[in-house]
Order: C-alpha cells, then sequence, then structure tokens
C-alpha cells in the first residue's frame, strides 16, 4: 500500500530486500485469524441476511484498509528497527497512559468474552458433558498454558492449522448454499439500501480490525524479520493474509444472503448468533454440516484467544521494558524469543486468563461496561492516525515514510474508525 523510494527502484542505502516467497508466509496468517472473531462473521452474516450481496463491495474496502494499516505496522518496525509501542511514545507521554488504561481494561473484559466464544461450539458439539462457564475456563487455562510453554514457531504453526480449518469450513459452506454469481459480482457497486449504513461502516471498520493488527509487527520481528531487507516478504506476507480473510469475509456473507436473506430468517447478535446459524443449517444440509460448521466455529474463536493470548503480551512486556528502563526495544529483542518467557509477558498472560473468569459467573458491572467501551472504540482511530503521524515524520527514514496513496487510505481509515467510535459510544447503555 505504501508508495516509497523502494518501490519506484531506488533502493537506498538500507540492506538489500530479500525475494518475496510463499515460504515465508506466516505472521499475517496470524494477525488475520486473531482479528477475525466470531462475532465479525455474526455481524458479516447479519449484513447478508439483511441486504443479501448489496454490501459486498464493503467488506472488499474494508480488507483494503486492514492490508494498508498492517503493512504500515510492519514497515515501521523494519524501517525503524523500534517496536510501535517505541514509537508511539515517542508522540508523548499520552499515548504510554491512553495504552495502560486499555491493556488492563480491555484485556479484563476481552479474556471472559474470548473464553465464551470458545466455549460456545463446544458446549453444542459435545452436549451435556459440562456447563458452557466451565467450558469456556477449560479454554482459558488451555490457550494460556500453550502460549506459556510454546515459543513463535510453535505458536504460528498452530495458527496456520486453524486458520486451515476455518478456510475450508467457509468456503464448503459458501460452495453448498450455491451463491448467485451475478447478484454477488453486482454487489461490488458501490451502493447504500436504506438503513444500512451502520452495516456498511460496521463491514468496512470491523472485521479484522482490533488492537492485533497493532501487535503485526511485533509479529513480523518474532519471526525474525527485523530489517528493511524483509520489506518484500512482509508485504506478501500481509497482502496474502488479508485476501484469505476477504474470502472468509465474503463466504460468510454469501451464506447470510443465500440461506438467511431468501429465507428471512434472523440471526441473535454476538457469538450466540452462529449457534443460531448452526440450527438452520442442520435444518437445511444434515447434522454433518452442521458439526463442520460449529469445529469452523471453533477455529474462528480459539484462534482469536490464543493470538491475543501471544499478541497481545509481547505488546505488554514491550510496555514494561519502556516503563522500567526507558530504552527503546529493538526488533532483535523480539526476535531472540526472551520476551515470550519474560515476567511482564507472563504476568499479561494471567492477567488475561484468570481475572476475567469472575466475569463468567458474575453481570459485568455497568461502570466497567462503559469504560470499557469508550476505550475500545477510540483505539483504532488512536492505531490509523498515530501510524500517519509516525509514517511522515524524520522518525521514519525517509524512503520508507508514506507516499500519497499510504497516506489517503490511512487517513481515510482514521476518519472511518472516528466515526464508529461515536457510533460505539453512542450504542453505550448510558
Amino acid at each position: 500500500m505504501a508508495e516509497t523510494a523502494q518501490q519506484s527502484g531506488t533502493e537506498g542505502t538500507g540492506p538489500r530486500l530479500r525475494k518475496a516467497s510463499w515460504r515465508y508466509i506466516g505472521p499475517g496468517i496470524v494477525v488475520a485469524a486473531t482479528g477475525v472473531g466470531a462475532g465479525d462473521l455474526v455481524a458479516t452474516l447479519i449484513a447478508g441476511s439483511k441486504f443479501g450481496y448489496t454490501l459486498l463491495w464493503a467488506a472488499v474496502i474494508g480488507c483494503l484498509i486492514k492490508i494498508s494499516l498492517a503493512e504500515a505496522a510492519g514497515r515501521w518496525h523494519l524501517a525503524t528497527g523500534r517496536t510501535l509501542f517505541d514509537g508511539w511514545r515517542s508522540l508523548g507521554r499520552w499515548t504510554t497512559v491512553y495504552f495502560a488504561v486499555y491493556v488492563a481494561i480491555w484485556g479484563f473484559v476481552y479474556g471472559a468474552a474470548a473464553m465464551s466464544s470458545s466455549a460456545l461450539p463446544l458446549q453444542a458439539l459435545f452436549p451435556g458433558v459440562m456447563d458452557l462457564k466451565w467450558w469456556a475456563v477449560l479454554c482459558g487455562a488451555g490457550g494460556l498454558v500453550f502460549v506459556w510453554f510454546n515459543r513463535y514457531a510453535v505458536f504460528e504453526k498452530v495458527m496456520t492449522i486453524l486458520v486451515g480449518v476455518m478456510f475450508v469450513v467457509t468456503v464448503y459452506l459458501a460452495i453448498r448454499v450455491t451463491p448467485h454469481l451475478g447478484e454477488a459480482f453486482a454487489g461490488l457497486a458501490p451502493v447504500l439500501p436504506d438503513g444500512s449504513l451502520i452495516y456498511t461502516l460496521g463491514l468496512i471498520g470491523g472485521v479484522g480490525g482490533t488492537i492485533t493488527l497493532a501487535a503485526y509487527g511485533y509479529w513480523v520481528n518474532a519471526k525474525g524479520w527485523t530489517d528493511t531487507s524483509w520489506m518484500k516478504v512482509m508485504r506478501l506476507d500481509n497482502r496474502v493474509a488479508y485476501i484469505t480473510t476477504g474470502i472468509f469475509v465474503v463466504a460468510m456473507l454469501f451464506v447470510g444472503a443465500e440461506l438467511l436473506h431468501s429465507s428471512g430468517v434472523a440471526l441473535a447478535k454476538g457469538d450466540k448468533g452462529l449457534l443460531d446459524l448452526g440450527g438452520v443449517l442442520e435444518d437445511q444440509y444434515g447434522t454433518v454440516t452442521a458439526k463442520l460448521f460449529l469445529i469452523g466455529f471453533f477455529a474462528t474463536s480459539i484462534t482469536s484467544l490464543i493470538g491475543v493470548w501471544h499478541g497481545v503480551s509481547l505488546m505488554f512486556a514491550d510496555f514494561v521494558t519502556h516503563f522500567r528502563k526507558r530504552v527503546a526495544t529493538t526488533g532483535e529483542e523480539v526476535a531472540a524469543g526472551s520476551r515470550e518467557k519474560s515476567l511482564p509477558f507472563r504476568a499479561y498472560l494471567l492477567w488475561l486468563t484468570f481475572p476475567p473468569m469472575s466475569l463468567l459467573f458474575l453481570d459485568q458491572p455497568f461502570g466497567l461496561v462503559i469504560v470499557y467501551g469508550v476505550i475500545g472504540a477510540f483505539f483504532m482511530p488512536f492505531l490509523a492516525l498515530t501510524l500517519v503521524w509516525l509514517l511522515n515524520s524524520s522518525r521514519t527514514p525517509s524512503e520508507w515514510r508514506n507516499g500519497w496513496l499510504s497516506n489517503g487510505v490511512l487517513g481515510a481509515a482514521g476518519v472511518l474508525f472516528l466515526v464508529l467510535c461515536v457510533q460505539q459510544v453512542r450504542e453505550l447503555p448510558w
């Protein structure tokens, strides 16, 4: 997405660019799988059920925006040799304060949500075995143990396998419902039906859009990519990942359009909407298809859980290092793997797992819901606009700064996320 001197043939003074190769792909798959959760798939299904294929164009634009955001985060890490949090810290103390509050409250509430989402398909697959809350506890504890005892290389392999499961299931479902391709292609024309604005903004800004986009640069470093020689590789990795995400989204929109829109079936909001879809699939196509869908549902939810357990813990470990030592963290330090065994990394793992379990057995406190909603709504505009700031300043080597296209896409993303932010805050149960 970025127009830089490197793309126009000027190689600058940095390391020689490595040839982009499929065999290197990995961090992009991790960030895409982590960012697409069950709630995102429900939102896509509901959009398809209400408007058919009409909003397909919005899903495509959303994937292009995520490509741009993740590329910008990865480019910062490779071009500067510094982490994204180090860049944020250079913009002023306010970024550190915001991030500290954000990761504390967001992690507490998200931990419970991720565990519940992963538990839902397991309870449906194995009815009567145990209560939903205990399935959720099992998922949280399992994620903790997996991330605690494995470093990035194993984590990436497992995430790739789970993405393969997600891919097979979603594509199978899209083919199974027999999409009308002519109507689908017509949905690429930008049209806004009455009452579709919020759904359109949600499709563009919501699918795959979380703090895990900021974690992409950390996973790039953890892979061993630490300088500009990996820039072409990173860009291929990122594009393949979000094209894969686009296929997930389009497949679920097809299911919503064909299976739900035509029959007028309404899904519940939130993750339970996927259980409703499981029931519809069983009625229409039999038990095998319904069970296969639940396996895909579990793969979607558990990748988000372990992805956050790993990626956001890496970011928190970087935050603590800056807070204690007030020195820049380099990509080489992340690549060394020691952060994954550090006390701050493991402390945040524990924070994501055990305190949120209390929310599984209690109603979420009203005040916590409000604060979580407000600070969470501000994160995506914060990410987009700070990346514009960092990648147009002297903090970034001149040959790797933003070009007009990157600035246009990131700027538009920032405005979009600000609009979504306002809408999310307005919808909170004040």
